[in-house]
């Protein structure tokens, strides 16, 4: 056990750090090329910090004996989404290059098709992994949100902001917790979110365009999460129908 713990520590360290000090190299680079301010500074810096701290953690209390090839795609599209964070936050002081913004939640998004590949042919798929993945792309969407919206208004963040919110629902009512079953239709949705949110903010199409495809990706969303909440409910009821029948023969 101990042999065990002492390389997981060495894993933890090797694999995060490494991680951490891409993203500030990446950040650096943006710094020099655009100019980059105190706030988008600040925010790359903050990611970055939060990701080492979060995934170390994680990682301590899998105890995966291999951080893994897949983790290491998501590694690396978590060093573009805090690329974008720190283009996003410094945009509300000056203007980055919008190709460049682009140019990297492209890239992130490319990659988002390939860590679960490369997870499932060389048989390393983990919980961890799935979750690392999911909180990535949750996290870019939410950023995209926020970019989008200082064009088009603030209820673009309903995007950003809705799986966050199912998560807090979930404390309230722990039925939401209930595990779903795999969804084509959830997954294309999710993965268009994305796309639709970088089209839009690309500013390649007229404002009314724009508009229409942040439009169709939040009545998307709202379609995947209350089809979703609706079976989660009705499986609620099912459950419980059962429980309340063994308590009242244990009653009687």
């Amino acid at each position: 056990m101990a042999l065990n713990s002492t390389y997981d520590a060495r894993l933890v360290q090797q694999e995060t750090a490494l991680g951490a000090g891409v993203q500030i190299l990446l950040l650096a680079l943006l710094g020099t090329a655009i100019g980059m301010g105190p706030a988008g500074w600040l925010s790359g810096l903050a990611f970055a910090i939060a990701t080492w701290a979060v995934l170390s953690r994680a990682l301590h209390r899998s105890r995966l004996r291999s951080f893994g090839p897949a983790n290491r795609v998501t590694l690396g599209r978590a060093t573009l989404v805090g690329g974008v964070t720190a283009l996003v936050a410094d945009s509300f002081q000056d203007s980055p290059p919008v190709s460049l913004l682009v140019g990297l939640t492209a890239v992130a998004l490319i990659l988002d098709g390939v860590d679960g590949k490369v997870a499932r042919r060389t048989g390393t798929s983990t919980p961890l992994g799935a979750r690392f993945d999911m909180e990535v792309d949750a996290f870019l969407i939410l950023v995209l949100s926020v970019y989008v919206a200082t064009q088009l208004g603030p209820w673009v963040l309903l995007i950003g902001s809705m799986r966050y919110v199912f998560v807090a629902a979930a404390r309230a009512w722990p039925w939401l917790n209930t595990p779903l079953p795999p969804s084509t239709a959830r997954k294309t949705v999710a993965a268009l979110q994305g796309v639709l949110l970088l089209l839009a903010g690309a500013q390649l199409l007229p404002h009314a365009a724009n508009f229409a495809v942040a439009a169709l990706a939040l009545a998307l969303l709202v379609w995947s999460f209350g089809r979703d909440v609706l079976w989660l409910w009705r499986t609620s009821r099912v459950l419980r129908v059962p429980a309340e029948k063994v308590r009242e023969l244990v009653a009687g």
